[in-house]
C-alpha cells in the first residue's frame, strides 16, 4: 500500500460510524444494490450524480466498514477553484480534501493524460475512486452532460465503473435534514466494463477522445434509470 493510501483509510474509518448514523437516523438513509459489487474482483470506480454537498460522504457511508474498496480517492476541482467560495474553501479547497482523498484534476488543458495524470497512477495502484461525471452539482436536480474523464480513468486502470444514484439529496437544508424529512437513497448499479462500453461506443482506427464522453454518457444513462 503507497503511502498516500493512509490519510484517507484511517479518516474515512473514523468518520464512517458517525456518518452512517446521521444518514440513517436524520436522513432514513436506504442502500440498495450491495449485491452487484460482489463479482468484483478489483478495485473499482464510483460513477454518481451530483446534487448535494454531502454527496462526498454517501458512497462510503453506504459501503461496509470493511469494504475491500475502502479508502475511496476523488477527483476534485483545483484548490485555486474554492479560494473565492467562503466556508468552502476550506472543506474543499483545504487539507481536509486532500486528507479525504481528493486530488485535484488540471482543467483547461484538453488532455486526459496530463489532466488525470496523478489519478491513473492511483488507479493502477489498485485505488478505488469515487467520480462525478457531471463535473459540477445539479443546479435543479436533473442529471447535467457527463465529461469524459471517468471513462478515460476507467481505461487507464482497466478498472469496472459502478454507477450510482442518489436520491432524496437535492436542496438538502440543515434544517429540513434534521427534523428527518428526508429520505436518502443510494443505489449501486450492476458493473460497466471496458468490454461493454467499446460495444456502446465503437472505436476507430484513431481514438477520437469524444469518445470517451460518449462513453461517461452511457454510464450516466446508467444512473439516470435508477433514481426513484
Amino acid at each position: 500500500m503507497k503511502p498516500y493510501f493512509f490519510a484517507p483509510l484511517i479518516l474515512q474509518k473514523l468518520i464512517w460510524p458517525p456518518t452512517r448514523f446521521i444518514l440513517w437516523f436524520f436522513g432514513h438513509l436506504e442502500v440498495r444494490g450491495l449485491e452487484n459489487l460482489k463479482e468484483i474482483k478489483g478495485n473499482a470506480i464510483f460513477a454518481a450524480n451530483h446534487a448535494s454537498e454531502i454527496d462526498p460522504f454517501l458512497v462510503p457511508a453506504s459501503l461496509p466498514f470493511w469494504s475491500r474498496f475502502s479508502p475511496l480517492f476523488y477527483t476534485t476541482r483545483e484548490k485555486e477553484f474554492y479560494n473565492t467560495n467562503g466556508w468552502r474553501r476550506h472543506l474543499f479547497g483545504g487539507m481536509f480534501i486532500n486528507a479525504w482523498g481528493g486530488y485535484g484534476v488540471k482543467v483547461g488543458l484538453n488532455d486526459y493524460k496530463k489532466s488525470l495524470e496523478t489519478h491513473c497512477d492511483i488507479i493502477q495502484s489498485k485505488g478505488s475512486f469515487c467520480v462525478y461525471p457531471e463535473g459540477r452539482r445539479s443546479p435543479d436536480g436533473t442529471i447535467q452532460p457527463a465529461k469524459g474523464g471517468v471513462a478515460y480513468l476507467a481505461e487507464c486502470g482497466n478498472t469496472p465503473i459502478v454507477p450510482v444514484a442518489f436520491s432524496g439529496t437535492f436542496r438538502t437544508p440543515f434544517v429540513g435534514f434534521f427534523l428527518r424529512r428526508r429520505h436518502i437513497v443510494v443505489h449501486f448499479g450492476k458493473p460497466i466494463y471496458q468490454e461493454e462500453l467499446k460495444r456502446y461506443v465503437p472505436r476507430g482506427e484513431h481514438l477520437d477522445p469524444h469518445v470517451y464522453k460518449l462513453e461517461a454518457e452511457y454510464v450516466m444513462g446508467k444512473v439516470k434509470m435508477m433514481i426513484d
